[in-house]
């Protein structure tokens, strides 16, 4: 019933959902040249042969993906790959970051025209979901064509099991149409099974399988040799509003560091001129990456508003706050900067990643702050105190490689249900 009327009202609402596709595209948050591809179009020929289809909502997702995919290159040469995701930013990563013969196309809008129009071209034979992202009448219309279906890396928060169980059948609907689930814990594990999934299983989250961040090596010993002996800090993956009061922060640390350089990397850099502008209206001196911008030894604030950059800016950076975990938005990715020898800053709301931070308490390996007063304690702290630092450095990176091993499970799990998937298109 809700699952036809979710239907229903995707056909109907054709008018207000190409003016929302618009205003993004005026916005800047679709793709100006592979617009199309949101309606289900593309201007590239099916490869022959059996096709695996993996899709991730945004950045984070992807980047989990990358593992399995350099593995699946591997382990299924006579596969072409193709990966979705929704967002220009993860596009703009995924275009430095995919090793050749694996295909990106944005994800069509879950309309069922451009879901069959997606379907129609790309023919996969395997559909493989990270996450949590699910797109009914894509899930429906994959299903219906009888292609292998898993979801892989699966979390469910606790908003949105209350979200699911008050249309349970709809969620047995959806869940239901995955022949394997792979969650992150067991609580997942647990969460997807009572809503309906079928064959839950848990080998880990894919999130410890990732590598270490890529790096320049000319533009790290370039940045190294500017920085020299400052003391730097840096606050990554930020979202709007977090920049200013990085900002306050990095006034009270001078007052006690007066060369102290703060390094703000934002989560989507586009915002970077917006940001340099509110970070110079408080008289601060800052170099915006993005247009080369020199990083003098006046310089207050590095603005590291680029793409596929944050393996130089970790490296760079003995201590790294966490973004978006000041106020209840589920915070980043720690695991990322924790294998690059970071000791580790995060406000109170990481919940996107609570098995992971549970890890990191466990390990006493992470200093939780409040508020600004709290973050410039914690930072005057360990950039002060060397052997502190590294220690927290040193535990937080244990957790990060304690769990390589997820990526064979994740493997291991999938190979019968990859194999046993159809392998007869052209």
């Amino acid at each position: 019933m809700i699952y036809s009327l979710y239907r229903g009202l995707t056909t109907i609402m054709a008018p207000l959902i190409s003016r929302y596709l618009q205003k993004r595209l005026h916005k800047g948050k679709e793709h100006p040249t592979r617009y199309a591809e949101r309606l289900g179009q593309t201007n590239l020929r099916r490869p022959t042969g059996p096709l695996i289809w993996l899709h991730g909502a945004s950045v984070g997702e992807a980047i989990s993906l990358l593992p399995l995919i350099n593995a699946m290159r591997r382990d299924y040469s006579d596969y072409h790959i193709l990966l979705t995701t929704g967002t220009v930013t993860s596009a703009a990563l995924m275009e430095k970051r995919l090793p050749d013969g694996v295909t990106h196309q944005f994800i069509p809008v879950d309309r069922l025209p451009y879901v069959r129009r997606f379907l129609d071209h790309w023919r996969p034979d395997v559909a493989i979901w990270a996450e949590s992202e699910l797109w009914p009448n894509l899930i429906c219309e994959t299903r219906k064509r009888g292609v292998s279906m898993a979801l892989i890396n699966a979390r469910m928060s606790d908003k949105s099991l209350k979200t699911w169980q008050r249309v349970p059948g709809f969620a047995k609907k959806l869940l239901g149409a995955f022949d394997l689930c792979l969650a992150q814990t067991d609580e997942d594990a647990q969460r997807y099974r009572d809503l309906g999934a079928q064959n839950v299983q848990c080998p880990g989250n894919l999130k410890y399988a990732s590598p270490d961040l890529p790096v320049d090596d000319a533009e790290l010993a370039q940045l190294r040799n500017k920085i020299g002996k400052r003391p730097v800090w840096m606050a990554a993956s930020t979202h709007d509003g977090e920049e200013v009061l990085i900002a306050q922060a990095h006034r009270r640390l001078k007052e006690r560091l007066p060369d102290v350089l703060t390094i703000i990397a934002p989560r989507h850099p586009e915002r970077g001129p917006s940001i340099a502008a509110d970070l110079r209206a408080q008289s601060l001196s800052v170099a915006q990456r993005s247009i080369a911008e020199d990083l003098n030894p006046a310089c207050d604030i590095y603005l590291a508003d680029t793409m596929g950059e944050l393996g130089l800016f970790y490296r760079l950076s003995p201590i790294v706050f966490m973004g978006k975990s000041l106020e209840p938005l589920g915070g980043q990715n720690p695991l990322e900067a924790a294998r690059l020898n970071c000791a580790l800053l995060c406000g109170p709301y990481m919940t996107n990643f609570a098995e992971i931070m549970a890890r990191f308490a466990e390990q006493d390996s992470v200093m939780i702050v409040h508020d600004e007063t709290e973050m410039v304690k914690a930072v005057t702290l360990l950039l002060s105190d060397e052997a502190l630092r590294e220690e927290k450095a040193q535990r937080a990176l244990k957790v990060a490689v304690g769990e390589a091993a997820v990526l064979q499970r994740t493997l291991s799990a999938l190979a019968p249900f990859i194999g046993g998937a159809g392998r007869g298109h052209v």
